[in-house]
């Protein structure tokens, strides 16, 4: 049975990942590594936890030691690395423990990978997943391209782009097998409600302010996050090594054009009146180095691979806020930190 190690498996993205693996590869084990920080929640991942091919890991990327015990134990043949501070916000407020878990974090996993198999690389992968923040800020108009240039303006996304960097460079260094992908910003279930779209479905069931950055024209390509883990699948299992793929939801939108249409079908479902939520926008003052506009060109990814999305954004949001319409008890886990929880009842030792 092949093993394979995904990281962040109890965050947003990674529990989508893991769940379709472990549901679609019975010949796999997949291990989940997750340090149960502020966003990992293994309540996202109830459904599989009792499976055969499912082990999750309580481990920290930084922890050297503990990686490398992992790694000389179970001698994964793929890694799957989702595992990173994300949040903009957070990384302007603490920047070290963003370069220490994104640049260290991933540092240890590629150093535990190349020591295992001693240059001996046949089947295996190391699958690094960026960010396209990597790329800085574009104008009104063009895309981000697999050439485009790195100019990385928070601390995230300067940390996002070392480690990309590391991975390419144990690739030429050590003949490492690795793919990199760079997606646009995910959205769909379990998604941790400091984000702009569960933060507002959240504010606007308590009819709470929905807060928006400067003048709210700052434009983001969306990408639903189930339409992300079959990519991530398929990259996997058919990119190429030492490739690049961008992975984007052909979803561009203005942040207030966005939360307006949320506010119209949050009334829908809601039985408000027309207009009612979208009274509750507040705009608030800008964040430092806030990039104007993201926009991806997943044409590489499309024609060589043959992946598109399956949703438009106005599917993927319907779907989304029936998620949490008929999920609030887990919305109030996580806003009340109840969620932190579940670890503690299920896996007790």
């Amino acid at each position: 049975m092949k093993k394979i190690l995904v990281t962040g498996g109890a965050g947003f993205i990674g529990s989508h990942v893991v769940r379709l693996l472990v549901n679609k590869y019975e010949n796999y084990h997949i291990f989940n590594l997750d340090a149960l920080t502020y966003a990992g929640n293994l309540e996202n991942l109830q459904d599989i936890e009792n499976k055969s091919n499912y082990t999750f890991i309580k481990e920290d990327l930084t922890n050297e030691s503990g990686i490398n015990e992992l790694f000389e134990v179970h001698k994964f043949e793929g890694v799957i690395h989702l595992a990173a501070e994300s949040h903009v916000d957070r990384s302007i407020l603490d920047p070290l423990s963003f370069a220490k878990t994104n640049i260290l974090g991933t540092l240890n996993l590629l150093n535990a990978f190349k020591n295992t198999h001693k240059a001996d690389f046949t089947g295996k992968r190391f699958y690094h997943i960026s960010t396209d923040e990597v790329y800085g800020a574009l104008g009104d108009e063009g895309f981000f391209t697999e050439e485009t240039s790195y100019s990385p303006n928070s601390p995230y996304s300067a940390s996002k782009a070392s480690s990309d960097h590391f991975v390419r460079a144990y690739g030429e260094t050590y003949n490492l097998p690795f793919v990199i992908t760079n997606c646009s910003n995910n959205y769909g279930p379990n998604h941790f409600p400091e984000k702009l779209i569960p933060l507002c479905i959240n504010n606007i069931i308590k009819r709470k302010s929905l807060p928006i950055y400067g003048d709210g024209k700052f434009t983001r390509d969306w990408l639903y996050v189930i339409d992300h883990a079959r990519a991530i699948d398929l990259v996997f299992h058919e990119g190429k090594n030492a490739e690049t793929y961008n992975i984007g939801g052909f979803n561009e939108w203005k942040n207030i054009d966005l939360v307006k249409e949320l506010c119209k079908q949050m009334d829908e479902v809601l039985g408000r009146d027309e207009g009612e939520s979208e009274k509750l926008i507040t705009f608030v003052k800008d964040r430092p180095g806030h990039d104007l506009r993201y926009a991806i060109d997943a044409s590489k990814i499309n024609k060589e691979l043959g992946w598109e999305p399956s949703v438009t954004f106005k599917e993927g949001l319907a779907k989304t806020i029936a998620w949490y319409m008929d999920n609030q008890q887990w919305l109030n886990n996580i806003t009340s930190g109840d969620y932190q929880e579940y670890y503690k009842a299920q896996y007790r030792k």
